[in-house]
Parts: structure tokens; sequence; C-alpha cells
């Protein structure tokens, strides 16, 4: 197969060593790249029940099989690991320039294993492998500690850990020139091995199989994007484009701790009628330039600077959607400076912004149900809407200071379990994930979505939003986002597509515009000269998934682990178009039967022993397979 080098790179910091391993043809075809080979490696590198934090866990970065190839969107790398948030598969996806070098520099992955004695950061030269001692680095912020090895390093693309990931914040991510693979603790798996930095520079030819049939592709491509509306929009208001439509007339953007799904006090705020989260009234005013993952012509990141005010001179990438829920609405905030200050905070110090704003809404709403009192807080009145507590706070979080930075630091499930109090009731969170800015009370393929992820609360292992959102995607059509009927059929295509995407590196927001049937089809044949069927890329994509649910089954999982928030299953919504609507036990559990039946799993939720040998995992048929 070709557009691949068959190789990867192993790196064990305990012995300070490495060696180039081969991947053999066969393991390439069944998982291509990116986060296939990722989840492959993992599987095969981790011991079962292994501290997520030892030097027993691995991080593996493997670039999507398109990455540096030049199709336009083909931007992401994968990372895989045991999560210390969820003890179950961890992953996170980023369009990182570091994994085009890494491409470059001939791996089709990399595997970090053991520990250093010491702070170290790698240095990836094409063959020459480095590991060097970062003793000055530690301590710095995760932008501040790119930009040193640029300087120091010419040519390199970067990726660090901050403060917290040095810590062992369990919600801690991972930059990658201000672009994060934020979820599930990455990070503390980065800090654990006293890893800050890798820089890599890599300047071989990605061997394709044909020059000219990627030159038409790339043509055509760039042809259906530029120009394209989904363009246009990308580039004027990025991600949260469609917020004033998801609040007005879908209402399901959850608001001070999923309480309200229509952020209603901001909207009236205003004589004109526009929230201030709104993209479309600070887009035009604060973005000083687009910020393009690799090979994107459709940018819809961007760095915003504060000019006036107590945070003038700020500058920051963002503020994509999630985050204006997650250092907004869902903190009662509605000041959009104050929301940037937050996400510089977290890109600072490495946090997972969704995770770290879920977290710190939790808070406020136990410190005005009076569970926490100022003493509790370090004299901060945590009330939401209060901006300037909210900063303070989130400083807090993200150096482990003091009694609100201690009992906050690892995420709402634990500090749910440390305050007690019946506090879990309003504890967000699946598997210890912490949700994204969908309300899946008014959403119920997407509630049935967040609770079957292998990874936990999360949008992007199915992207069902879509379909709950718009009434249709790709196969699926007719869906009625307050019916729980078909939902298990539903999130299985969107789960198998979207690991399609995350395998051969496709940014998701281009999935509207590239189906599996023409151009992806067409990239992947001139890249890797093999002519792949949509059945056959979608098997790909189920042998894929049930692989990283094979590898929660071995740690414990089970069906009791496919669970909604207590705030989902009962207390419906309370304000706007959606008011009323939840999703009860019983209808989660009928959905639940349904897409185990249409995974071919057992009423347990474990992958059959039949259907895994379809799926070409024989050994791990034998070994966790159900019999039934």
């Amino acid at each position: 197969m070709h557009g691949v080098f068959g190789k990867y790179l192993e790196v064990d910091l305990t012995k300070g060593s490495y060696e180039v391993k081969n991947l053999p043809e066969e393991i390439l075809l069944k998982y291509l790249g990116g986060l296939g080979l990722a989840t492959r490696l993992l599987f095969d590198y981790t011991d079962p029940h292994v501290d997520p934090l030892s030097e027993g866990n691995v991080l593996i970065v493997a670039s999507g099989l398109l990455v540096g190839t030049g199709l336009p969107t083909a931007s992401k790398t994968a990372l895989t690991f045991k999560s210390p948030l969820t003890n179950g598969f961890g992953r996170s996806v980023a369009g990182a320039y570091l994994g085009v070098a890494l491409k470059k520099a001939g791996f089709d992955a990399l595997v970090i294993k053991g520990k250093s004695s010491r702070p170290v950061y790698l240095l990836i030269d094409d063959d020459k492998v480095e590991i060097r001692d970062a003793t000055n680095l530690w301590g710095k912020d995760a932008i501040e500690t790119q930009e040193i090895l640029k300087n120091e390093h010419s040519g390199v693309n970067t990726c660090a850990i901050g403060y917290s990931g040095e810590m062992l914040s369990k919600i801690a991510g991972i930059d990658f020139e201000e672009r994060q693979a934020a979820r599930a603790g990455g990070g503390a798996v980065m800090g654990s091995k006293l890893l800050k930095a890798i820089a890599i520079k890599g300047t071989k030819e990605i061997p394709v199989a044909s020059n000219e049939k990627l030159k038409e592709a790339i043509k055509k491509w760039n042809g259906k994007i530029i120009g394209s509306e989904v363009a246009k929009l990308d580039m004027a208001y990025g991600s949260g484009e469609f917020y004033e439509w998801v609040n007005k007339e879908i209402g399901v953007f959850p608001v001070k701790n999923w309480q309200q799904s229509y952020f209603e006090d901001s909207f009236k705020a205003h004589p004109d009628g526009k929230s201030h989260l709104d993209p479309y009234y600070w887009s035009p005013i604060y973005t000083e330039k687009l910020h393009p993952c690799p090979n994107c012509n459709k940018p819809c990141g961007r760095h915003i600077v504060i000019k006036e005010g107590k945070y003038a001179g700020l500058r920051v990438e963002g503020v994509e959607y999630e985050l204006l829920y997650s250092l907004g609405g869902v903190l009662g905030i509605e000041d959009i400076e104050v929301t940037a200050k937050l996400n510089s905070i977290c890109d600072r110090a490495g946090l997972d912004g969704i995770s770290a704003g879920v977290t710190l809404a939790w808070a406020m709403e136990a410190y005005e149900k009076g569970l926490l009192t100022k003493e509790d807080t370090d004299g901060l009145d945590l009330r939401f809407g209060n901006g300037d507590a909210a900063v303070q706070a989130m400083e807090k979080l993200a150096r482990r200071e003091g009694k609100l930075g201690e009992l906050l630091f690892n995420g709402v499930k634990e500090a749910s379990q440390k305050l007690g109090k019946g506090s879990d009731k309003f504890a967000l969170e699946v598997k210890g994930l912490e949700p994204p800015a969908y309300d899946v009370r008014g959403l119920k393929g997407m509630a049935l979505a967040i609770a079957v992820s292998v990874r936990g609360a999360c949008h992007l292992t199915g992207g069902i939003y879509a379909p709950e959102l718009t009434g249709k995607f790709w196969r699926l059509s007719n869906v009625d986002r307050l019916s729980t009927n078909w939902k298990g059929y539903e999130v299985k295509t969107g789960e198998d597509f979207m690991t399609v995407y995350d395998t051969i590196g496709m940014c998701k927001f281009s999935r509207s515009l590239f189906w599996l049937e023409d151009e992806i089809r067409e990239g992947i044949e001139a890249v890797t000269g093999v002519k792949f069927g949509v059945d056959w890329l979608m098997t790909i994509g189920e042998r894929i998934y049930n692989l990283q649910k094979l590898f929660n089954i071995r740690e414990g999982f089970g069906r009791k682990d496919d669970y909604l928030p207590y705030r989902v299953t009962h207390e419906p919504i309370s304000n706007g178009v959606s008011k009323g609507h939840y999703v009860n036990e019983e209808e989660l559990q009928k959905m639940l039967d349904e897409y185990y039946m249409a995974r071919g799993w057992s009423k347990d939720g474990i992958p059959t022993k039949m259907h895994l040998k379809r799926l070409g995992l024989d050994k791990e048929s034998e070994d966790y397979g159900a019999p039934i």
C-alpha cells in the first residue's frame, strides 16, 4: 500500500532509547493510519488495568492517512492512551502541523512508553532522534514552551503540555501550536512521563501511488470547497456560526450548568436582541486573522485580539463553539472578553476547556445552592455570571491552588465525589468525561451517542448532533430529534463514519462536502493505490470502533457504564422551544437495546465472538467476545 512508510518510531523514556519498527502490510490495510493505527497500537502496547499515570501506559501519535498529501482539510492527527479521567480508552484529535512533520520524517506513528527520570522533550529531525533535557521548560505554559523550541530549532513543528499537565490534572490536554488535543487527559499522561514537549522536522516526500491522480483530486476538492457556503460561513464566523439558531430555534444550548437550554438572559440583555457570545457580534470586532489547520482552505479557527479594557492586549486562538458554551453559557457568562480570557487560561495551562468549564459550572451551582461556602471557594463570590470570579477560579483550578483549585483540579466527577451532599445529581459527566455543547434532553439520538461513546460524553465520536439538528446526514434522513426510534442504527452509522474520518485525517467540518462515495474514495486511491469501496471503508471504521470498545471491556466496562447524567434523565428542560423534554431511564434502556443489536453486541454491550470474527478480530473474539 502506498501513501505510508510502513514503519513507526518507538521511544522508551525509561531507557532513553528509541527503535524504528516495521508495520506489516496487513495492519496498514486493516487500520490505514490515524485513529485506526493508533487504536491498534494502544491495544497491543498496554496491559489490562494498567495505571494510566504509570510508565506502563503509552502515548500514541498517528497522522491521518491523507495528512501531508496536499488534499485540502486532510489535517487531523490522532492520539490514543489509557485515559486517567475515565480509566478507559482515551482519544484526542487535533489539526496538527506536527502530524504532517511526523509523516514527512518517515513515520506513520509515534509510540512513547516508559518514564523519564527528569523533564525532557523529544526532538526528531527526519532519521535523527534525540531525547533532550527540558528542565528549563518545566513550569512554563504550553504556548511559551513551543515558542522557545521553535526559536531554538529551525523549521520544527511542536506540541507541549502546560503546568496543569505537569501537575497531572486528569483534564489536561496537549497543545499543538494553538490547536488542542484536549479531551480525556492526554496531558496528564505526557506529564506523568516527564515529557514536556515534542518537536519534529520532516523533509521526506510521502510515497503516494499517483501524483497525477493526486493533483486531480486536490483540484476537484478545492473546486468544491472554494466559494461554497460552508467555507464562507466557517471563515467569517467559525464553528459557532449557528449559535443563535441552536439557542432560539432548537433550544439545546446548555446554560448555567444545564439548568437552562436557551441563553435567554443574554439575548434580552441588549437592545438589538443579539447575544454577545454570538460570532455574528464578536467576530467582526475582535478577529485579527484566520488560523488554519494544515492544508485547510476554509479555516474556522482565528486569532482574536482585545484592544481595550481590563483584558487589553489579550490574544488568543478561538473562540470555538464548544468554548462559547463551556467558558460562556454554561457559566452564565455572556461577555465574550471574559470567555476569551478563560480560553487563554486553559490554552496556556494546557487544560481541556470543555471539562474545565463544565467543572467550574458545577461549582457555581453548588455555591448557589449553599453546598460550597466562601471559605470553600477561597473567598470568591462564585455565582453564575460573575466573570471576575470565574477568571480567578479558573486560575486556581489550572494551578491546583487553594481549597477550590484542589477540589476542581481533576474534573467534575471527582469533585462531586469529594463534596458529596447530593452534588452528583447535577454533576454533568459520562464515564467521567464532561459533556459538550448540546443539551441532549432535546436531541435523543445525541443522548444515546454520549451514553455509549467509548471515551465518555463526546459529540465527535459519532457526530450525531448533525442529523439530530438538521434531520439528515449522509444515508440518514427524516431524523426526529425528539423520538427514540431508530437511534441505535443512527448512532452506529455515525460512529463508523466518523471513525473513518479520524483514520484518514479528514476534518469533520468537511463532512457535508465530502461523503465516502466520491471524492474521499478518489483521494484515498490516489494516495494508496488501493480502490476502497464505501462498504469496505465502513467495515474498517467498524473494526476500529469495536477494538476501542474491547479496550474498555478489557478494563471492566459494561452496560452499567453506558449511562446519562442524572439531570438528563430526571429534570426536563426548563426554558426555550425544547422546554419539557428529557430522556427518562426507560427510553435510554430501549435505545441501548437497539444500539447493541445494531452493533452485533450482546444485551450487556459486549461484542459477540461471531461479530468480531467477521471483522477480522479473531484473537480478540476468543479473549473478550460474548458467546452470543
